[in-house]
């Protein structure tokens, strides 16, 4: 079910997966929504409820005047608050990987257990597929044929305009300013984490090596675990299966019973 909620006359959307389950908060990646989850939110279930946000800027929500690290983190308080949940699990892809470790750093009383997608403590963002993205297509096939091997991965995000051609649903320049105030050394927040910590990496993925995670999980020493499955950056897209396998399994050794 999709609901929204209005923050200082910003409106944001999000999905509500439904279900007698635990909540998990679920934040995405840039280029993305909050229907990416919808996969993970069908595994996860009935033992997991999925809330997943579209994040300012992209999906149905509003698009923003900044997208600085403070604006995401204050975003996920509000969509929090707006629930009306207690102490909840958090994922983040990405983009919302950094936010969610951010926020589970600034409210670690509010966050049980941290899932983080493929992405490091310290950030130089690569901005230069959004660049690169067409602004307007003449048709759906026209968009798709454009993005190439990429189309995959961002069709969750395709609109049809008012004039009938086709683009995102984000904006591209507000992307690239996204980018730019996500690139920084975020080690501060990562090592302020209180909470059980999985990262998930895909062994392919061009974002987080395989040296970085490990350099993550040993400043977290014996809070965070690490799993590894083959997949590109976005590992929940690449290996669906194995990503609900690792959250429930993660998930499960904290809330037995």
């Amino acid at each position: 079910m999709r609901e929204s909620f209005t923050v200082d006359r910003q409106r944001f959307s999000f999905l509500d997966f439904g279900g007698p389950g635990l909540p998990l908060l679920a934040f995405h990646g840039h280029y993305n929504e909050a229907s990416t989850f919808a996969p993970l939110a069908e595994a996860v279930a009935p033992r997991w409820r999925v809330f997943a946000l579209d994040q300012r800027g992209h999906g149905e929500s509003d698009r923003a005047q900044s997208y600085q690290r403070s604006d995401y983190v204050a975003d996920i308080a509000a969509f929090h608050h707006h629930l009306g949940l207690g102490p909840v699990a958090v994922l983040g892809h990405s983009l919302g990987g950094v936010n969610a470790y951010q926020y589970a750093a600034r409210h670690a009383d509010q966050v049980t257990a941290l899932i983080v997608e493929d992405v490091g403590a310290e950030m130089n963002a690569d901005w230069s597929l959004a660049t690169g993205l067409p602004r307007h297509a003449s048709s759906r096939e026209e968009l798709t044929s454009a993005l190439g091997a990429t189309a995959p991965y961002l069709e969750c995000a395709f609109r049809q305009f008012d004039d009938g051609g086709w683009g995102f649903s984000f904006d591209i320049d507000h992307t690239v300013e996204s980018h730019k105030a996500l690139t920084g050394d975020h080690w501060g927040d990562w090592e302020s984490v209180i909470c059980p910590t999985l990262l998930i990496r895909g062994t392919d993925s061009e974002v987080l090596t395989r040296e970085h995670a490990q350099h993550m999980i040993a400043r977290r020493a014996g809070q965070a675990q690490l799993a590894e499955i083959p997949a590109g950056h976005v590992v929940h897209h690449d290996a669906p299966e194995q990503v609900a396998a690792a959250v429930r399994s993660f998930l499960s050794q904290l809330h037995a019973g």
